[in-house]
């Protein structure tokens, strides 16, 4: 069924032009499936062309702050208009990646029966407000890292954002500092945590509740030393192997596809103990024997080269297809 779509894509975030991407090709596929649609690059006159405007659900391709963090989406529930997506609380607890480890436990001991439980894990992590360094000296006990997550090296990155924008991997102590000053100028509060050597993976989830699938995982390669901001940029940097390779999994075939499974169970328990909907994204690193949850996208990128549209296509749907299904999730919960 065709609808009139509103999708919103580029704002004034740090990641404005990745938005940019994601929202021409939602808006170019929608436009070949026969929805109306309507592009709106976000600015003061959203509001205004929104109410004005006979929308039937919003397709929001908007990235980092104002986009990923509840914003958009708690104007959107205000406005009563539906959209695609995770709700605003749930968009507000992905955003800040230190929320992850209290979302999957707090999950994990309300539904103890559930099955596949306990199949996530996540680096040893410290989460650190810029105000603990401006006011309380936290500068003065950067030597404590070691005690707290081991050895170097670390990830140092805004404990808020995506695209990996003020990500760093720092080998020694020397380079802590200049790091976490990189880490505050995307964000009030800095992540430190383990760096977790392995494969990285991505894993995309559509649906809500019980009734969710994965998409199958795309195995991120990269010239870089990770997959940083930079690489992101280059389609020359990077290469992405969907299915992973077998072999950069484990050795031998019932190995391999108990790591797959192992992947895949990790990113349906992260979806559903932060309560997402429609589609997310989880990032991870496989270090051969167990899934390391890095963060949760609940607006993930949706352009031609993006890491969910290749993993759609690998899943013998279209993209226009699953986009088609997004809306229509979005819908059905207005009875229509």
């Amino acid at each position: 069924m065709p609808y009139k779509v509103a999708v919103l894509m580029g704002g004034s975030s740090f990641e404005r032009e990745f938005s940019l991407e994601s929202g021409r090709h939602v808006t170019n596929t929608l436009s070949a499936r026969g929805h109306e649609v309507l592009p709106l690059d976000t600015d003061s006159n959203l509001v205004d062309t929104l109410r004005k405007q006979d929308i039937d659900v919003v397709y929001s391709a908007l990235h980092g702050k104002g986009g990923e963090d509840g914003t958009i989406q708690a104007l959107l529930e205000y406005l009563d208009m539906p959209f695609v997506g995770s709700s605003s609380q749930v968009a507000r607890m992905a955003w800040n990646k230190s929320n992850l480890p209290h979302a999957v436990n707090s999950y994990r001991e309300c539904a103890p029966d559930c099955p596949n439980l306990g199949a996530a894990f996540w680096p040893k992590s410290v989460s650190l407000a810029a105000v603990s360094f401006k006011e309380l000296g936290a500068v003065n006990a950067l030597d404590l890292i070691c005690k707290h997550l081991g050895n170097f090296p670390l990830a140092i990155k805004p404990a808020r954002g995506g695209s990996a924008m003020g990500v760093n991997r720092v080998e020694n102590q020397e380079a802590v500092g200049k790091a976490v000053l990189n880490a505050f100028s995307f964000d009030s509060a800095v992540l430190i945590e383990q760096w977790i050597k392995g494969v990285e993976i991505a894993v995309g989830v559509v649906g809500s509740g019980n009734a969710v699938r994965t998409l199958p995982p795309v195995e991120i390669t990269t010239k870089r030393d990770f997959f940083d901001t930079v690489a992101r940029q280059d389609a020359d940097l990077i290469q992405y192997y969907c299915l992973p390779r077998p072999e950069r999994l484990a050795q031998d075939k019932a190995a391999q596809e108990a790591a797959l499974r192992a992947i895949e169970l990790a990113a349906l328990e992260v979806h559903k103990a932060l309560g997402c909907r429609d589609l997310s994204r989880i990032d991870m690193i496989w270090d051969g024997n167990r899934p390391y949850v890095l963060e949760v996208n609940v607006s993930p990128g949706m352009s031609e080269r993006s890491l969910l549209p290749i993993a759609t296509a690998a899943s013998g749907i279209s993209y226009g297809e699953l986009l088609d299904e997004l809306l229509a999730m979005a819908m059905a919960r207005t009875g229509q």
